[in-house]
């Protein structure tokens, strides 16, 4: 009889093996994703956007954001849910449909003045103050300044007050 219950136990052994190896190997499996590079940047697609503790409706709203065009940056991919940092730094997961392809700065720091050229000395076009959202027109290689857009107005910022880009990235 001994002999019996050993094969038995052996095989009961790696059949719950198995099973907890595949079922671990499948919830652990890397996530379903869109191949784009992370991390990068878009904004937000409505004036109201849930920012979730996990990857799903299931998990506590941790922030509302009421800002249209917010950039954030997303840092991982879930499925249909991306985790994104914002520009204080909160991480959560929203859902990919709240998100827009379009890029978007926030300024920061202090008073910036938005210049005709990307150049200190050339003339101003506007101030904007911290907080303000604007569109990504350009940043060329070569440059440390950014075309962007905010209020009707375009104009040059250096590269430095504004987040929503990554360091040293290009945008044509």
């Amino acid at each position: 009889m001994s002999s019996i219950r050993r094969p038995r136990r052996h095989l009961l052994a790696v059949i719950l093996f198995v099973a907890v190896t595949v079922g671990s190997a499948w919830a652990f499996a890397a996530p379903e994703g869109t191949g784009l590079p992370l991390p990068r940047f878009v904004s937000l697609r409505a004036d109201e956007v849930n920012m979730r503790a996990g990857p799903g409706t299931q998990y506590p709203v941790e922030w509302v954001y009421r800002r249209l065009g917010l950039p954030v940056e997303i840092v991982a991919e879930y499925r249909t849910w991306r985790q994104v940092r914002d520009v204080d730094g909160a991480l959560g997961w929203i859902h990919r449909s709240m998100l827009a392809a379009t890029r978007t700065i926030i300024v920061t720091g202090e008073l910036q003045t938005l210049r005709r050229q990307p150049d200190p000395a050339a003339p101003a076009v506007a101030i904007a103050e911290a907080g303000v959202i604007g569109r990504l027109v350009e940043c060329p290689a070569h440059l440390d300044w950014c075309q962007v857009e905010a209020g009707g107005v375009d104009g040059w910022l250096p590269h430095t007050a504004l987040w929503g880009l990554l360091a040293g990235e290009t945008v044509e």
